[in-house]
């Protein structure tokens, strides 16, 4: 049974909302894709769809998703021209996703074709909400000398900051940003302007190939909007329990509002 259309974080006693939890089907096979997201569509999560996905078994993974009335994440990082993307975003958008993301580097114009497209083709489809759209800043994979190596001077939370001004002003929902840079993003955009933080390993899991990286509990002091949680989730022993446990360590951080 999937999820209503109503928030997925727990509020805490004060009422503000809580980080949310996205679950990333990032999985080679699409039978073991279909199969994590029967399993987890009916716990508080967002379940994240990615390139091995999107380019692998789209119309397999998109149809089990609607079928369970999953809430999705479609994690394309388009970075187009403005037209191109406007298109792969109204692709993109059916009912059940809730955000779509592109790459912020495309610029201002490009951001705001992706949210335009994504409001018109969900006023085409009857969706009461559209989904939001929100821009990738620093890859979390990035360190400081890769920055330098691609000709980024300075530190990928100076970008990070810069980049999530332009969204904002393209109209962007918010940003995909390391948690870490959550608190100078919000002091810049405002408290309504949202962060989704990949990046995030529970104490004591492999970090893989992120570099900046945070415990779940931590991005939610950080104050992240959303959380992304792959391989800890996915490749558990029991993926539902390892969702939960993460869940569990969300519910038990409070925010003031």
């Amino acid at each position: 049974m999937g999820m209503g259309g109503g928030g997925i974080g727990c509020p805490g006693p004060n009422g503000a909302p809580m980080t949310e939890l996205i679950v990333a089907l990032d999985v080679a096979d699409a039978d073991r894709a279909v199969a994590l997201a029967g399993r987890l569509s009916a716990e508080r999560v967002m379940l994240k769809i990615g390139y091995e996905a999107l380019y692998g078994y789209p119309a397999e993974i998109r149809r089990a998703l609607r079928e369970l009335g999953a809430q999705v994440f479609m994690d394309a990082k388009l970075c187009d021209i403005p037209r191109t993307v406007g298109a792969g975003v109204r692709a993109l958008v059916e009912p059940g996703v809730r955000i779509v993301d592109v790459h912020a580097l495309g610029g201002a114009a490009m951001m705001r074709a992706a949210v335009d497209a994504a409001s018109g083709r969900a006023r085409e489809l009857g969706m009461a909400v559209p989904p939001k759209v929100f821009a990738v800043t620093i890859l979390t994979s990035l360190a400081a000398d890769d920055l330098d190596d691609i000709g980024l001077g300075g530190s990928a939370e100076e970008h990070a900051i810069r980049l999530a001004a332009l969204a904002r002003a393209a109209g962007c929902a918010g940003v995909v940003c390391s948690a870490l840079e959550v608190p100078r993003i919000k002091q810049a955009c405002g408290s309504s302007f949202q962060t989704l933080c990949p990046g995030i390993r529970p104490a004591g899991a492999d970090h893989g190939d992120q570099k900046r990286v945070v415990t779940p509990r931590e991005a939610a002091e950080l104050g992240a909007d959303y959380i992304v949680v792959g391989r800890p989730v996915t490749q558990a022993a029991d993926p539902v329990a390892a969702a939960r446990a993460i869940l569990d360590e969300l519910g038990a951080v409070t925010r003031a509002s």
